[in-house]
């Protein structure tokens, strides 16, 4: 007992004579003495010149250096200074092998950092250069030390205690001479107190950021409370509020504010983390959150939940100080809102009660991202759309179709200035693995009403397919499925529809404008094309569209009053009627157009009409919009009854020739017309009749004659016969 007391004293003096010899060693040196040896120091070992204006001094209790009025110049600029440092260390929890930093002070840091025109850092020169054997050696002995270091911490948990931190008044320039870009850090403060591993401690922190390109400025403050463990293996972050305003070129000079608040942790040995009560927002959008991570690696696993409160788009863009969106609708894009439930196992993000609002449409759903292949699926199911209420307002909308009709008229100008672009990201799409199933009650696009719209499409390894597109239109119903093979540089294009009695005349006037026809419309359509561009997929397109019409009528067109002229011009006679109407009747019309690329080539045009039959061929060029169509309507009964239209033997079966040509949208109404040049078919087929009837007649005639003879001769016989039969 007695040597372990013995010991116990003598390390106790050992500490007192140490404690002493630091006290006097302190009372007695001066370090301001020591200036010119510590600059020539610096300037020897770096490239900086070191200016030490101010005192320097120091304390015992607690055990503290103060450095004041230090600058370091680099080639005779200034490149770092500072007003004041101060740094004390509890003297006793040395002592008690268990430090703990009393007060850290850093006050007016001002850092210039410059990158010249040749993209070299000054920072890049403050050591001198080495020969490349001292700086491998160096570098082995640094990563030796450093792995020394890592051993003999063998995992031990960290005891840092830090009683108070300030950073005032610093700030930071950096400037790129390469780019004209310039960055400023200024009024950078940070108050930290009580900092202990293993407990809370409050941090504040102010800062103002700017830059030249382009002209932007933060004012920047963030309030918290942060804790880690020992092991520095578990953070967390409560009572988060951070505020940022901002402006500049980026928000056409307005101010806007972003926020951000909520609590956070993480804990790097689970690997796990969670975000508690966290909102975002930005101008009027605004993001709630509540999520777990499990996993930190390539397959982690969520839960939570993520909404965006209710907002005005338009509302934003002009808080941003962006550009408005114009719409036929004003009162759109002024209600939107998000909301979901995240979950799914490891790897997998699974979306559940998707909830999306755009104004008064709603959409809901679900939908998974596969991390593992990037595969998405979705499932989305709307109530009602007017997409023509967020189409841009008509005045708009027609500059920008004349701007697209002169560029079409003039290719080769506008191939010269404008080169046409491809329509798909291939690359993109050969990446997609998609499933995805779209319904929508309603449907308003182009002034067109579809109800009942389901839509499913697939994608993968480049081979897209729309295994159904399909809804119910006009009284009508119509189906489709299309197929993009983007596994080439030059996409194929697959396209089968299925139209069955939609109704032509509501779906044109609302489509277009155009009361043309009328009816009950069934299509088949089966066409090919490729290619990436829209050029080359109308000149490379193949395929074939078959139609029927059930009971319609042909509108602002009377191919009666058409035929009648031709008819009373074969009886040389004039009509009398004035009011013919504006329709035509028909009972049937069918045919088939063969697509060859901007043209579809029609032979077998066949319509049933009252006491005619319309025959005719023709072409239609899609991108002209042109018609080019010869009609024949062949007189197969009574046809009117104007008088000058009277039927008679040898107009029956004539062909009435009518001629449609011109640009169908532009006036509709007047594309058809009597056409005369080939009329003389007609009055040759007629005189052919007329010739035959002639020819009938006096057969007739000679038959009538001869029969009569006969009968004559009979009667004379048979007469004489019977007077001697009396007598």
């Amino acid at each position: 007992m007695k040597a372990v007391r013995y010991v116990l004293i003598a390390i106790v003096a050992l500490i007192v004579l140490a404690v002493a010899a630091v006290a006097i060693a302190m009372a007695v040196i001066n370090p301001n003495d020591y200036k010119p040896q510590i600059e020539k120091a610096v300037e020897d070992a770096t490239n900086l010149d070191l200016v030490l204006e101010g005192d320097i001094g120091w304390s015992f209790i607690p055990l503290g250096l103060e450095l004041n009025a230090v600058e370091a110049n680099l080639d005779g600029e200034r490149f770092v200074a500072l007003e004041q440092l101060v740094a004390q260390v509890d003297f006793w929890s040395l002592i008690a092998m268990s430090p703990r930093v009393n007060t850290f002070v850093l006050n007016g840091l001002d850092a210039r950092l410059v990158v010249n025109e040749q993209g070299e850092g000054n920072w890049t020169r403050i050591m001198p250069e080495k020969t490349e054997g001292a700086a491998s050696e160096q570098t082995a002995g640094a990563q030796d030390e450093q792995a020394q270091d890592v051993q003999q911490a063998g995992g031990e948990p960290l005891n840092f205690n830090v009683e108070n931190v300030q950073i005032g008044n610093a700030q930071v320039r950096y400037t790129d001479q390469s780019t004209g870009q310039s960055v400023t850090l200024e009024n950078f403060t940070v108050n930290a107190s009580s900092i202990t591993l293993g407990s809370e401690f409050p941090l504040e922190i102010g800062f103002r950021v700017a830059t030249a390109k382009p002209a932007l400025e933060v004012d920047g403050s963030i309030s918290a409370r942060l804790a880690a463990n020992e092991a520095l293996n578990q953070f967390a972050v409560s009572g988060l509020k951070a505020v940022f305003d901002m402006t500049g070129e980026p928000f056409g000079g307005k101010s806007v504010t972003a926020e951000l608040g909520g609590s956070a942790s993480a804990n790097l040995e689970n690997e796990t983390a969670s975000l508690s009560g966290f909102s975002a927002s930005l101008a009027n959008l605004s993001l709630n959150t509540d999520l777990e991570v499990k996993g930190f690696g390539d397959s982690p696993a969520l839960n939570g939940k993520v909404s965006i409160a209710e907002f005005s788009l338009k509302k934003l863009l002009d808080n941003l100080g962006q550009p408005a969106v114009e719409t036929r609708d004003p009162d759109v894009l002024k209600a939107i809102a998000f909301s979901t439930g995240i979950g799914g196992p490891a790897g997998k993000v699974e979306l559940s009660d998707l909830n999306i609002r755009l104004d008064e449409t709603t959409f809901k759903g679900s939908g998974s991202y596969s991390l593992a292949n990037s595969g998405i699926v979705f499932n989305l199911q709307g109530d009602k759309l007017n997409a023509d209420r967020y189409l841009p307002p008509e005045a708009e909308a027609e500059a920008a179709s004349g701007g697209n009709e002169t560029a079409s008229s003039g290719t080769s100008q506008a191939t010269g200035s404008s080169p046409e672009s491809d329509l798909l990201p291939l690359e993109t799409l050969r990446s997609l693995l998609l499933d995805v199933d779209f319904g929508l009650g309603q449907l308003i696009v182009s002034n067109l009403t579809i109800n009942e719209i389901k839509a499913s499409t697939t994608a993968k390894d480049g081979l897209l397919k729309m295994d159904e597109f399909s809804g119910k239109l006009y009284e009508g119903s119509f189906g489709a499925n299309v197929t993009l093979d983007a596994r080439s540089d030059n996409p194929k294009w697959a396209v089968n529809s299925d139209v069955s009695n939609v109704q032509t005349l509501p779906l044109l006037t609302d489509l277009a404008e155009l009361e043309m026809l009328s009816g009950g419309a069934n299509l088949k359509v089966n066409a090919t094309t490729t290619g990436n561009r829209i050029s080359a997929l109308r000149s490379n397109a193949d395929g074939q569209i078959t139609f029927n019409l059930a009971k319609g009528e042909f509108r602002q067109m009377n191919l009666t009053r058409m035929a009648c002229q031709g008819i009373a011009l074969a009886n040389q006679d004039q009509l009398t009627t004035s009011d013919w109407g504006t329709t035509t009747p028909f009972n049937d019309m069918s045919g088939t157009l063969e697509i060859n690329g901007n043209t579809l080539n029609n032979t077998n045009l066949v319509a049933a009409l009252a006491g005619m039959r319309l025959e005719g061929n023709g072409t239609v060029d899609m991108a002209q919009s042109m018609l080019d169509y010869e009609l024949g309507l062949r007189v197969v009964g009574e046809i009117h009854r104007d008088n000058a239209c009277r039927v008679t033997e040898y107009v029956k079966n004539a062909v009435i020739p009518v001629e449609c040509r011109g640009n169908f949208s532009e006036n509709p109404g007047g594309l058809c017309s009597f056409d005369g040049s080939r009329f003389r078919d007609t009055l040759k087929t007629i005189a052919e009749n007329a010739a035959k009837a002639k020819v009938k007649e006096e057969v007739d005639k000679a038959k009538a004659k001869a029969e009569e003879k006969v009968q004559e001769k009979i009667q004379e016989k048979v007469g004489d016969k019977l007077k001697g039969l009396f007598n």
